[in-house]
């Protein structure tokens, strides 16, 4: 009930937003919504509501780009901290949960790996795991929290996980995803990780790519969602409001539930 009541009242604010010249829609997003908000911002421009330029990476990046002064209108982040942040400091309006992730585990073909054991092989020596940048990236930020869950499971499990790490994407100085390929997928078959804590979504575009990539989903105790957040930011054109408005429309929600999202707008 909480959620509707926020989308009612996000939807209504944007419904009041004044009407500027600017006929693009300049949106920042978070890397995993790349599929999804690609096939949202067609359907919007097939409605003839506007044109969507989109820029998509790690959210905390995007973050720290608009607030050095990049343009941007809306911004669709992995969590809802970094859209708070630009909220709290009078940059941008309201902040709406608009979509809901999980992280699971992607592992390489040929390792053995159950939820049952999955803290184990983590932990295995033997055995590379890769993350995105915490701070730089939520999905970094939600497997530090995996880690901290595993430390009440096994006392020292937390800092052995953050001493092995590999932070291999979402950072300023990671590589850049293959054209049109999963970055994850491309890890793995490198051989850069055994196994790589991502977005589930994520890994459901790695398997698609790499039919021998397994996905594994954590097990309750260490399971952790991820909350996407988005705003619009202050001074934006009518078309972008309208851009925010299409996401959370039906039409909008059913679109990133296709894509593996759990989506807050849509009826239970």
């Amino acid at each position: 009930m909480a959620t509707r009541i926020s989308v009612t009242l996000a939807v209504l604010a944007i419904m009041t937003a004044p009407a500027m010249a600017e006929e693009t829609v300049l949106l920042h997003a978070a890397g995993s919504l790349r599929a999804a908000l690609t096939e949202v911002a067609k359907a919007f421009e097939a409605a003839s509501f506007g044109k969507v330029q989109a820029k998509f990476g790690a959210s905390g990046l995007l973050k720290d780009e608009i607030v050095a002064g990049a343009k941007a209108e809306v911004f669709a982040s992995a969590n809802m901290e970094h859209p708070q942040a630009l909220a709290a400091e009078k940059r941008s309006g309201p902040v709406v949960l608009f979509a809901r992730n999980r992280l699971c585990a992607l592992a390489r073909p040929g390792l053995e790996l159950t939820p049952a054991s999955l803290l184990d092989r983590m932990l295995d020596p033997q055995l590379k795991l890769g993350t995105s940048t915490p701070k730089a990236d939520p999905s970094g930020d939600y497997a530090w929290e995996v880690f901290q869950k595993a430390e009440k499971l096994k006392p020292g499990a937390s800092a052995a996980l953050e001493k092995k790490t590999l932070q291999l994407t979402g950072g300023p100085t990671s590589p850049p995803a293959p054209q049109g390929r999963s970055i994850y997928g491309e890890l793995l078959a490198q051989g850069a990780a055994d196994i790589f804590l991502t977005y589930c979504t994520n890994a459901l575009a790695a398997q698609r790519e790499n039919p021998v990539q397994r996905i594994v989903p954590l097990p309750d105790t260490l399971a952790v969602g991820a909350d996407y957040g988005l705003t619009v930011m202050n001074g934006a054109s009518a078309p972008a409001y309208r851009f925010a408005m299409f996401i959370l429309s039906a039409e909008g929600q059913r679109t990133l539930a296709k894509s593996g999202f759990a989506a807050p707008g849509l009826p239970q």
